[in-house]
C-alpha cells in the first residue's frame, strides 16, 4: 500500500511538473545553472571589464554595475556580494540592499583579498561561486572549494533578457488528459 501511495504522488508531480519546453527554455537562456542557496561572490571591476555595456574608465561604473547585478539576482532569486578594489568605503553601505551587498576594499587590500578571506571564512566555501575571470583568484576559489564562474560568462547570463511573461507553455494535450484521468480512475484504494 505504501509504494501504491508513493506512486501515485509521483504520478501526480509528474502531470504537475509536465513543462520541458519550459525547463529547456529556462536552461538555454541562462546558460549557466545555479544551487538556490548558492550565493555569488563577485570580483567587480573583474565583471565590468567584460561587460560589453559598461567601461572601467566610466566614473560611474560601479552604480552601474550595481543596478544591472540587482536585476538579475532578484530575477533569479539569489544574493551575493560585489567587491571593489577601491572606492567609497562608507558609501557601499548606501549601495548594499538585501539582494545585493557591496564591499570596497580599504588600501592597500584588493577586492580579491577580500574574495579570499571572505572564502577561507565561510563555513560551506562549497556552497559559494565566485565570478571572475582572474586566473589566481579562480585557482583560489577552486582550491577553497568554491565554484567559479567566468565573469565574461555570467555577463552574458546578466545581459540575457529575462523570459517574454506573454511566452505561454504549451500544457497536457486532450490525450495526455485522458491518459491521465484514467490513470487515476484505476489507481489501488489508499
Amino acid at each position: 500500500m505504501r509504494i501504491a501511495i508513493g506512486v501515485s504522488h509521483l504520478l501526480r508531480a509528474a502531470a504537475i511538473c509536465y513543462l520541458p519546453s519550459a525547463i529547456c527554455h529556462a536552461q538555454r537562456l541562462f546558460a549557466i545553472c545555479y544551487n538556490a542557496h548558492m550565493p555569488f561572490l563577485i570580483d567587480g571591476h573583474n565583471l565590468i571589464g567584460k561587460t560589453p555595456s559598461l567601461r572601467l574608465d566610466d566614473p560611474d561604473d560601479e552604480q552601474k554595475l550595481i543596478v544591472l547585478l540587482r536585476g538579475y539576482l532578484t530575477r533569479l532569486k539569489k544574493k551575493g556580494v560585489v567587491f571593489f578594489d577601491r572606492g567609497l568605503l562608507g558609501g557601499a553601505a548606501k549601495w548594499s540592499n538585501a539582494t545585493l551587498e557591496v564591499r570596497f576594499a580599504p588600501s592597500p587590500k584588493t577586492a580579491d583579498d577580500l574574495i579570499i578571506e571572505r572564502l577561507r571564512r565561510a563555513k560551506n566555501p562549497r556552497g559559494l561561486t565566485v565570478v571572475t575571470s582572474d586566473h589566481d583568484l579562480a585557482e583560489a576559489a577552486k582550491h577553497a572549494g568554491a565554484k567559479v564562474v567566468d565573469a565574461q560568462a555570467f555577463a552574458q547570463a546578466m545581459l540575457a533578457p529575462p523570459p517574454s511573461p506573454s511566452t505561454k507553455e504549451k500544457g497536457l494535450d486532450a490525450d495526455e488528459v485522458k491518459m491521465w484521468e484514467e490513470l487515476f480512475k484505476h489507481r489501488p484504494p489508499e
